[in-house]
């Protein structure tokens, strides 16, 4: 497949499946802010009283931990639930396009609930398997960025401002190569899980065989991809905020005069509900869209590397209905 070729394939596989595609996301994104917005509320009704009195403490007064301890290990708790939460919706969602893109390649139909029972049963290996590479990532990082840091301590205590400047700057860019190359090494993984019910380590080492001879390829596409996932995600975005900003500008603001509680409380949670709502679609379309790409990057690495497109057709042709042979596992 020429580049031409995956981007149609990406655009024609949200035209014919979007419902499977867009509910898999609505749901997974969507659960994931009802369940953070419904904690939000929970610990906002809990620690009210403690909230009223830090916010209105007398001007000089200190706020002990006593008071504010509560608060702010509530709230950290959501924001780490939060971030679990969106791991695992952005697994499932990942796992979910490769599921579609399953049936896609041979031109069947699927339905919802089939999408999401079968994402749902590689969810857990997609999130192994992306940690996973998260963790080979972090390694050179690391290194890199402890020794670039232990020689930045020392031109300071040599007292060489530049020294440590110019160290700063170049072991900052030296940490982009190491993690950009990884990433794509590894990108091909999730794909793998569902397409070949991978394991997290068999799914990296199958990723890594894909890659290699086309990295650079694999790396330019999936930047496209996600540079159009992310510009379509402004796009959409974009009528909530403005919405949103709108909604904010008619609180009855005036210079000189008090707003009226009532109605500052009304404009902020109607903008902040709808800057709710368009993240959420935002995520959508920027994550969905990326995915497809990479999946279409991992069949057509398959097809030029193991020769999968006649098995593909061969399958294609079969009757409506009945169950394909397993053109996906390796060969």
């Amino acid at each position: 497949m020429q580049l031409s070729d995956i981007l149609n394939g990406a655009v024609s596989t949200v035209g014919r499946y979007w419902k499977q595609l867009l509910g898999m996301a609505a749901a997974a994104y969507g659960g994931a802010a009802v369940i953070v917005a419904a904690a939000l509320g929970v610990v906002y009704a809990s620690f009210s009283g403690r909230i009223h009195g830090i916010t209105h403490a007398p001007k000089g007064s200190d706020v002990g931990w006593d008071q504010a301890g509560p608060v702010v290990l509530g709230f950290s708790g959501v924001l780490l639930g939060a971030a679990l939460l969106t791991t695992l919706s952005t697994a499932l969602v990942s796992a979910g396009c490769a599921t579609v893109l399953q049936e896609a390649v041979l031109g069947r139909p699927t339905t919802f609930r089939a999408v999401w029972r079968r994402a749902w049963s590689r969810v857990f290996p997609v999130i192994g398997a992306v940690l996973l590479s998260g963790l080979i990532v972090l390694v050179p990082l690391l290194l890199i960025a402890g020794a670039s840091v232990g020689v930045v301590v020392a031109a300071v205590g040599a007292h060489s401002p530049a020294v440590a400047i110019v160290v700063g700057v170049l072991g900052g860019l030296a940490l982009v190569p190491p993690a950009v190359w990884l990433w794509v090494l590894f990108s091909l993984a999730p794909a793998a899980v569902v397409f070949e019910r991978q394991g997290p380590i068999g799914a990296l080492r199958r990723s890594a065989r894909l890659v290699r001879g086309s990295w650079w390829r694999i790396c330019g596409v999936s930047l496209l991809g996600l540079a159009i996932g992310s510009t379509a995600g402004s796009f959409v975005q974009l009528p909530f905020t403005m919405v949103g900003m709108f909604n904010g500008s008619m609180l009855g603001l005036t210079s000189g005069t008090d707003p009226d509680p009532s109605r500052l409380v009304a404009g902020l949670t109607g903008y902040l509900a709808l800057t709710l709502l368009g993240q959420t679609l935002s995520q959508i379309v920027s994550v969905t869209f990326p995915q497809l790409v990479t999946g279409l990057l991992y069949i057509d690495r398959r097809m030029r590397r193991e020769d999968l497109g006649p098995a593909l057709v061969e399958a294609a042709a079969e009757a409506a209905g009945q169950q394909p042979p397993d053109v996906t596992s390796p060969r």
